[in-house]
């Protein structure tokens, strides 16, 4: 019988801890296998966000570190620096990448520093308690906006692929999402693109990848795809937004 599919060596064999629903570890498999597929798991460093992308240290069996809230794009601007023959990515939340650490992403991206950023936008502030993200869509209750964002008090949410787009540096920016087969297929190949610009010397890239956060939406698993499709993705819309 003709073997069409093995699990992934870059993770660790135990069970996942992410709640049911969660992407984060579609996310991370993904990452895994296109490291595999380009050869270059032996070299490839792992800077990691604060909160739900932080456990992804947990399951990964390959090199990675932890920054402070929001510092993670400039750890791994110098860790590539001081590297530069390593792939050095990120793996940031919103509230990490968006939020605590915009100053920091900005300038990388405005920089052009060549590593490759993951970012994880679920809306909220997925570990920490279900706090209002700067992704947090209008409306969306919030453990620290409990009536739901409201433009006069919160402002609106940023939309960091296009925020990132007036930039002249970023080389790669891709938003996906892995709610249905095909988009997880797309995610995967994104994914795939924004390590190979590494290699290639391109420069910054970006993946933004949509997920759910089943519980601080307070829905389960089933409703907060249906949440994501009917919410989320029309007011974070699929697709390239960059590709130099």
């Amino acid at each position: 019988m003709e073997k069409i599919y093995s699990r992934t060596k870059t993770l660790q064999d135990k069970v996942s801890g992410f709640c049911p629903g969660c992407m984060h570890g579609t996310a991370i498999k993904l990452i895994g296998e296109v490291l595999e597929e380009l050869n270059v798991v032996d070299r490839t460093a792992c800077v990691l966000g604060i909160g739900c992308c932080g456990l992804h240290m947990d399951y990964i069996a390959y090199d990675n570190i932890t920054a402070p809230h929001g510092r993670a794009t400039a750890v791994a601007a110098g860790l590539k620096r001081s590297n530069p023959d390593s792939l050095v990515f990120t793996y940031q939340g919103d509230g990490d990448f968006a939020s605590i650490g915009l100053g920091e992403s900005i300038s990388s991206a405005n920089r052009g520093d060549n590593i490759s950023v993951i970012f994880i936008n679920n809306g909220t502030y997925g570990m920490t308690g279900g706090q209002m993200a700067p992704t947090t869509l209008m409306g969306m209750k919030a453990s620290t906006a409990p009536k739901g964002r409201n433009a006069e008090e919160h402002g609106y949410p940023m939309h960091m692929s296009e925020i990132l787009n007036q930039l002249t540096a970023p080389a790669y920016l891709e938003r996906t999402s892995c709610n249905t087969p095909g988009n997880v297929v797309k995610t995967k190949k994104a994914i795939k693109k924004a390590f190979e610009n590494q290699l290639n010397g391109k420069g910054f890239s970006m993946v933004e990848i949509v997920t759910s956060c089943p519980t601080n939406w307070g829905l389960d698993s089933l409703e907060s795809l249906t949440y994501l499709e009917e919410k989320m993705l029309p007011e974070f819309p699929l697709g390239v937004i960059r590709d130099k």
